[in-house]
């Protein structure tokens, strides 16, 4: 295991020990989202109350920077992936959108987090979501077997972002949708900084500009990707030079 994907590692375990021990998670406990000296990405605020209750859980169990199962319009008998699903909550959310028929995947590679997501599963009552283990670099799953793609503020952790476009690409299906929230860097970050395994696992240090997560997407096979810039990042290292933006592709 590299040292940047330890340190990824590493935190998003103690991050799921920490939201595990709260009783009875909301948004106003100040763990996970909104922690502006904790381990999220960013703060979303994007999950309406009445989807929250309908599965059981709250914006706390989310660490990422934006909501992307507003993006994909999923109905019915799809079949969707969520790429580092950690605690859950967006497999559960499509999940629940996708029913009858259809099925939810998520994939993490921290035995934590899987722990917490299959523990929020049972309590939300959802039964057609199913968490895996593994990396979003080597997704086991087989080619064309998903219609959706989605993510939260996980692709800029990873040191290979081509390998994990590649597979998002290998397991959708012909007309299937990539549809995710994650972080780009808009300013040039200083070397320093770009080198610090805390603040890639921060969500800081991994981002690639637009053009370069644009041009990704377009070698591995991706139609027209669009981005949304959203919000800019506060966070120590990242202020201003790094924001969450909203992307979507196609593949043919």
């Amino acid at each position: 295991m590299s040292e940047v994907r330890e340190a990824v590692r590493s935190r998003y375990a103690s991050v799921a020990r920490q939201i595990a021990v709260i009783p009875n998670p909301s948004s106003d406990t100040g763990a996970g989202c909104c922690q502006a000296d904790g381990p999220d990405c960013g703060c979303s605020g994007s999950y309406s109350a009445e989807d929250l209750k309908a599965i059981g859980l709250s914006e706390s169990v989310s660490l990422g920077c934006g909501n992307p199962t507003m993006l994909a319009q999923l109905e019915p008998g799809q079949v969707v992936l969520d790429l580092g699903s950690g605690a859950g909550l967006d497999v559960l959310l499509s999940a629940q959108r996708v029913a009858p028929g259809g099925h939810a995947y998520g994939l993490d590679m921290t035995d934590e987090m899987l722990a917490l997501a299959n523990a929020n599963r049972d309590r939300s009552d959802v039964s057609n979501a199913t968490f895996l283990k593994g990396t979003i670099e080597n997704v086991p799953l087989p080619d064309a077997s998903v219609d959706v793609v989605i993510s939260n503020c996980v692709i800029n952790l990873a040191e290979d972002k081509g390998a994990v476009i590649r597979e998002a690409f290998r397991v959708l299906r012909p007309g299937g949708l990539f549809a995710v929230a994650d972080m780009v860097e808009l300013e040039p970050l200083d070397a320093a900084t770009k080198k610090e395994f805390d603040s890639w696992a921060g969500c800081i240090s991994g981002t690639i500009p637009i053009d370069q997560y644009r041009a990704v997407l377009l070698e591995a096979g991706f139609q027209d990707p669009d981005f949304n810039v959203h919000a800019t990042q506060t966070m120590p290292g990242g202020e201003g030079k790094v924001g969450s933006a909203y992307i979507k592709a196609r593949k043919p």
